[in-house]
């Protein structure tokens, strides 16, 4: 069994030990020099010429006369003498007389703001860091704050990311134990992206903002555009679902052209138009009506639209717009309607559009 702790060197009391208080009593000044260390100096390499009882320094370089051999060492005064303590890697002392702190490198006393602290390889704060990710830390919440103009600072709080080509990527990684789920920032080029994925492989972006024109762009927004292409033939008075199977665009894949119905991808406020163009049959007599159909039951408030007037085969159009606050999973479809005589809806000129807007 050893006599003495392995940091601090503090003398144990041994079994059967005569005058333990004096064993005792080492150990506490042993403790009273070294807890809650602080020293006078650390750059002194020759001892003060009217020291005090008590007082403290960190030996500097190429030491002399009483110091001697003891750079780096703890000098204590004691006694009229001088005790020196040697430190151990970790050790940390503040040094009253430049108001700095100073930690011990197993080598060296180094200040907490020395060039070799600026230029550290890695920092792990509560954890253990990476090659790839020298700088790590474990934590529940950080605070970045900004210097106020009362303390000498600006007021304001800035962070930087730089990257260095525009190839390159600057940006924030958000991950759920540690798999990517979504990305914030200049990932590949100059625009701003958010994108996500649901399983960190296959990531979608939900806005791209570009860096040269500012024009904001949502390119996986529920939208999309069709037409018919053949003259849907109808009967007279008869709701009649408009075959809208040619799509120009259909983002998100919304518009199922096997049951011609837009099927809402996610809840939320959508805008819905179309454009009706009357064809003749027999008579150009019939009155043209649209309306947007809910579920394949309701009737979409403010989507009834009518002309009585005459019509004009191959130009008189009938247009109506609305919005509707869909769940998901709900279906939309155009219907059309000739009262009082049969005719036909023109391809090519009826659509069907609409697209996600909150």
């Amino acid at each position: 069994m050893a006599d003495t702790s392995s940091c601090l060197s503090l003398p144990y009391i041994l079994p059967s030990q005569a005058q333990k208080h004096v064993t005792h009593n080492e150990a506490l000044r042993i403790l009273d020099v070294l807890t809650q260390l602080g020293v006078l100096t650390d750059d002194q390499s020759v001892p003060p010429t009217a020291p005090v009882e008590g007082d403290r320094h960190i030996v500097g370089d190429a030491a002399t006369d009483a110091w001697a051999g003891h750079d780096g060492a703890i000098a204590l005064l004691e006694n009229g003498l001088w005790q020196y303590f040697d430190p151990k890697p970790g050790w940390r002392a503040y040094v009253i007389g430049r108001e700095s702190m100073v930690v011990y490198d197993g080598t060296d006393w180094i200040d907490l703001d020395s060039d070799e602290l600026q230029d550290i390889a890695t920092f792990g704060l509560g954890m253990e860091t990476l090659p790839t990710t020298p700088f790590a830390a474990k934590l529940n919440s950080a605070l970045w704050t900004a210097l106020y103009q009362a303390d000498g600072g600006t007021g304001s709080v800035l962070s930087t990311l730089n990257k260095e080509t525009s190839l390159d990527d600057a940006g924030l990684i958000f991950q759920k134990d540690f798999n990517t789920r979504a990305l914030l920032g200049l990932f590949g080029s100059d625009n701003i992206r958010l994108s996500t994925s649901a399983d960190g492989v296959d990531f979608r972006d939900g806005l791209v903002i570009d860096a040269g024109t500012g024009v904001v762009e949502q390119p996986n927004l529920p939208r999309f555009k069709a037409m018919t292409n053949f003259d849907n033939y109808t009967s007279a008075d008869v709701w009649t679902t408009i075959a809208i199977n040619a799509a120009e665009f259909n983002d998100q894949s919304v518009l199922d052209a096997g049951s011609n119905q837009f099927i809402a991808p996610v809840a939320g406020t959508y805008t819905f138009g179309a454009t009706l163009t009357f064809k003749q049959n027999a008579s150009d007599k019939a009155r043209l009506s649209a309306r947007l159909l809910l579920n394949g039951t309701d009737v979409i408030a403010g989507s009834l639209g009518e002309i009585t007037g005459a019509h004009v085969s191959e130009q008189t159009t009938l247009q109506i717009q609305t919005m509707a606050l869909l769940a998901p999973g709900d279906t939309v479809e155009l219907q059309g309607l000739l009262r009082g005589f049969d005719g036909y809806f023109m391809a090519d000129q009826t659509s069907f559009w609409g697209f996600k807007v909150g």
